[in-house]
């Protein structure tokens, strides 16, 4: 018998948050039928057909502020997120593209538009910033791209740009004096978070320095917060308002990152932050958005009057992650239901 947390994501009417609840929750098998069939729903599902339409249409634009939620960069990794393919139909001539400009050093490159203030040139240009390559990273591996030796070469890229600090602002040769806005020495935090997402992807890398270093980052921030901000990335009221996709630096996107990583979960710091988290839940154990993004105006995650299933099953999978489960006590039957 499932408890009603669960119950209530299964009957939901999102393919995508049955498809993750099965997997990610119950454990259950990837061709167990009831799986296959709320994979397929999801693939098959409108939404997601619009943004595997989207993304196809890779570059779409360029990237001029790196939080712009209708970036074509986003519908890629929210898809990935919602356990989309490279090979699923649609997707071939999207992946095509976004692997299609790789520079010499190894980075997956964007268009973006660097103004002249920050050390840019006012025009489009295929380049990378440490603000959009790991997100191109992130999608490549978890759409099944891992052993394409051009990903490989991503891989060992990002891996050499971290320092003991975590993760700085980085970018490409070509771009010169380029910086955002904030000291050379400090790390930037939304770099940290990208490039650990991407990360997690890569088991056998889980205690090296580059993730050690980036964790430790996130976490000392937390502990920092209301006093220290890095490139204008400060850790207050907004930073604990709940919102979806993962684009920009907030509290369910760092702890989601965060939780992939067993020795991050044991620090003290991860859950304070889980705490201010879970403190978010209504009286029935659900999450509601509470902010979010205009451009996604119709899904459950940008509604901020009702309990969204997807935020929901993001902040189970976390609680599941670091074995806080106190709304989840019946796990074991819950998994009955894959029999």
């Amino acid at each position: 018998m499932l408890n009603d947390q669960y119950k209530w994501l299964l009957d939901s009417d999102e393919p995508w948050t049955k498809y993750r609840l099965m997997i990610d929750l119950l454990d259950m098998p990837p061709d167990h039928p009831r799986v296959e069939t709320a994979r397929s729903e999801m693939v098959a599902h409108p939404k997601v057909q619009e943004l595997i339409e989207k993304a196809a249409a890779w570059p779409g634009y360029p990237i001029k502020r790196h939080n712009d939620a209708k970036h074509p960069i986003y519908r890629f990794s929210t898809l990935a997120d919602f356990g989309v393919q490279y090979n699923d139909p649609g997707m071939p001539e999207g992946i095509n593209s976004l692997m299609g400009h790789q520079s010499p050093e190894g980075a997956f490159q964007t268009m973006i538009n660097i103004p002249k203030v920050f050390g840019g040139t006012n025009e489009d240009q295929w380049t990378w910033v440490l603000c959009d390559t790991p997100t191109i990273l992130y999608t490549l591996l978890a759409m099944g791209m891992g052993e394409n030796p051009n990903v490989k070469k991503a891989v060992t890229h990002l891996t050499g740009l971290v320092n003991e600090n975590g993760y700085r602002c980085r970018a490409a040769p070509d771009l010169g004096k380029f910086k955002g806005p904030g000291k050379l020495g400090d790390p930037c935090p939304i770099a940290n978070v990208y490039a650990l997402k991407a990360l997690s992807q890569i088991p056998e890398i889980e205690n090296s320095p580059c993730v050690k270093n980036a964790v430790q980052m996130l976490l000392s921030h937390w502990e920092k917060r209301g006093e220290k901000k890095f490139f204008l990335f400060g850790i207050g009221t907004d930073f604990q308002k709940i919102k979806y996709p993962f684009v920009w630096y907030d509290i369910l996107h760092v702890l989601d990152v965060l939780s992939w990583f067993p020795f991050a979960i044991e620090d003290h710091r991860f859950h304070e932050m889980l705490t201010a988290l879970l403190d978010q839940a209504d009286e029935w154990g659900r999450y509601t958005a509470s902010s979010m993004y205009r451009a996604w105006v119709g899904w459950s995650f940008a509604d901020k009057k009702k309990p969204s299933p997807w935020l929901s099953f993001l902040v189970y999978r976390i609680q599941k992650r670091t074995n806080r489960q106190e709304l989840f006590r019946h796990i074991q039957t819950n998994k009955s239901f894959a029999t």
